[in-house]
């Protein structure tokens, strides 16, 4: 599918999942975007070299694949708009997280030599990679034939997940996993809110299963709202969902004011019984429990040590030697003595490999040059190396060998020229050589 680059054009490529598309699918195909916003569009395609059009009609021309990336509800009229101009012989795609209405009109709207497949991103512009994420594929009968083998290889090509239904057996499993899923979070927020929690002094008393909810509450609400709105809007199944959800509330609260606990621990047996999957789901929620301590638990191990920390959003280093660390925080002290208050949960541990890197780049070295008197039967491929495998020593080359002179003739001069994150640290590598036998020259 990729041998010769296919022509994609990505309806609303500026933003959100559509720049993600572009972003990351600019290897494979040959990208071009279009906006509302001339400016803005022609600026971030710009930025990620791709095409830009400020016509949509005029984007799609010479398309092979027409990508609609615009909001839910500006998806039936933007492709009402576009669908009809698109080539003969190429596809149409949309990544609504609704897919009936946008699929019919995908139907209406498309010329009959073109194709059609809608499709669902399980995941937001925030993941790294198609790795591992899930796709999923509703295909059309008679309007996704030779299109849908070449785009099902290639997302299986790059490890996708494919998950292959149809439009209304998405919106239906979606009411749940998106739509209540998001009114839950969302009603639990707003609960909260009335119940004028002081949210910070809570984390304090917080068992693990509340830090999470209380995260995962903290993660949707803080994103999108016009977007939830939207799911709930425009799936006409999350209407049934929500309803269901608000009816079996009450139902069980009124078990608890009534003293019925007979029922209410028979509603709690019977719904384990229908979700099923115990052990896997003690496994999961283990794993993501254990990570809320993880990172406070390494740290502590290295207590005074050096460690880099970065933060997982402005990608920020922190380096320093650990001086404290509890559930919540970890305190660094930097060379200059002092230090730096920083909190775990928005940190990510550098390896040791990550952090000499980041030392390397960032940081002015000190550069000296070393005499030193060794046998002259020494290896100079296997003395530099043993050199450079000096902890402290960045770079290191040997710029001259001498004999003969007032020079032992057993012996030979051998001069370093070598790198250190530290000047102090010339010391200890002088050590490190009168240790195995050198002898230094002045």
């Amino acid at each position: 599918m990729t041998q010769n680059k296919s022509a994609m054009t990505i309806i609303g490529g500026t933003r959100g999942l559509g720049r993600w598309m572009a972003e990351h699918l600019g290897n494979d195909f040959e990208i071009t975007i279009t906006s509302r916003d001339e400016a803005s569009g022609r600026k971030v395609a710009s930025e990620m070299n791709v095409g830009y059009n400020n016509d949509n009609i005029a984007a799609v021309k010479d398309a092979d694949i027409i990508l609609f990336c615009v909001p839910i509800e500006h998806m039936v009229d933007t492709i009402a708009q576009v669908a009809p101009h698109a080539p003969e012989g190429s596809l149409l795609m949309d990544v609504a997280s609704v897919k009936t209405e946008p699929a019919e009109a995908l139907e209406k709207y498309a010329p009959e030599n073109v194709e059609i497949l809608p499709c669902h991103p399980m995941f937001g512009p925030r993941v790294p990679t198609l790795k591992r994420q899930i796709i999923i594929l509703t295909p059309i009968k008679n309007k996704s034939g030779q299109w849908f083998g070449r785009v099902e290889n290639y997302l299986k090509k790059t490890e996708c997940e494919v998950v292959i239904t149809t439009p209304s057996e998405h919106d239906k499993y979606m009411s749940i996993v998106q739509g209540l899923t998001h009114f839950s979070y969302i009603s639990l927020a707003s609960a909260i809110r009335k119940l004028n929690i002081n949210v910070k002094r809570s984390r304090s008393f917080s068992s693990p299963v509340y830090t999470i909810m209380l995260d995962m509450a903290s993660r949707v609400v803080f994103q999108n709202p016009h977007l939830y709105y939207s799911i709930q809007k425009n799936n006409k199944e999350t209407s049934n969902a929500r309803k269901t959800l608000i009816k079996e509330c009450i139902y069980l609260s009124n078990l608890i004011e009534e003293g019925d606990e007979e029922d209410f621990v028979k509603s709690i047996v019977e719904s384990a019984n229908h979700i099923d999957e115990y052990e896997d789901a003690l496994i999961r929620s283990d794993m993501a429990i254990g990570m809320l301590t993880q990172k406070a638990n390494v740290l502590t191990k290295r207590m005074g040590e050096e460690v880099g920390l970065q933060h997982n959003v402005s990608k920020k280093v922190h380096v320093g030697v650990v001086r404290y660390v509890d559930s919540k925080f970890a305190t660094l002290e930097s060379p200059d003595g002092s230090q730096i208050k920083l909190k775990l949960s928005k940190l990510d541990i550098l390896s040791d490999e990550e952090l000499f890197e980041w030392k390397r780049n960032n940081l002015k070295l000190e550069h000296f040059t070393l005499r030193v008197l060794l046998a002259s039967t020494c290896d100079e491929k296997c003395l530099l190396e043993m050199f450079k495998n000096i902890e402290q020593v960045i770079d290191a080359e040997i710029i001259d060998v001498c004999d003969g002179g007032q020079i032992d003739e057993s012996l030979s001069s051998f001069t370093f020229r070598y790198s250190v994150f530290d000047g102090s640290d010339k010391s200890y590598v002088e050590d490190y050589i009168r240790g195995i036998g050198g002898v230094i020259r002045d």
